[in-house]
């Protein structure tokens, strides 16, 4: 899992690349309707395309010499279940700690 979650994290941190997932989220587009909106060039949206393949976050199907692209939920499942783990064990240490700093604030005031 750390592997997945490593490469995931990595392709998400580039802005271009979450663009085009969220482009993607709409449904399958080709290689050139992804490249359409970017300031760059093509060979420079094949190499974002191939990170997130690389990644595990698009499915790639040909069709002759057009490449069309959709998004594979997979790999976003599992950092989203690692933050899930992650935010719920913070959530609750926070919580202790709160209630710990409590009572001790509650023992100064009430010295019986």
């Amino acid at each position: 899992m750390t592997v997945t979650l490593d490469s995931t994290f990595s392709a998400l941190a580039d802005p271009t690349r979450r663009s085009i997932l969220e482009r993607l989220a709409d449904g399958e587009a080709t290689v050139s309707e992804l490249a359409a909106p970017l300031k760059m060039s093509l060979p420079a949206v094949s190499k974002h395309l191939r990170v997130l393949e690389k990644a595990g976050l698009l499915i790639r199907r040909k069709d002759g010499r057009t490449h069309h692209l959709t998004v594979d939920p997979a790999p976003i499942r599992e950092v989203t279940e690692w933050i899930d783990f992650h935010r719920r064990f913070w959530e609750c240490s926070l919580d202790s700690l709160a209630d710990y700093l409590e009572r001790g604030i509650t023992k100064e005031k009430d010295p019986t």
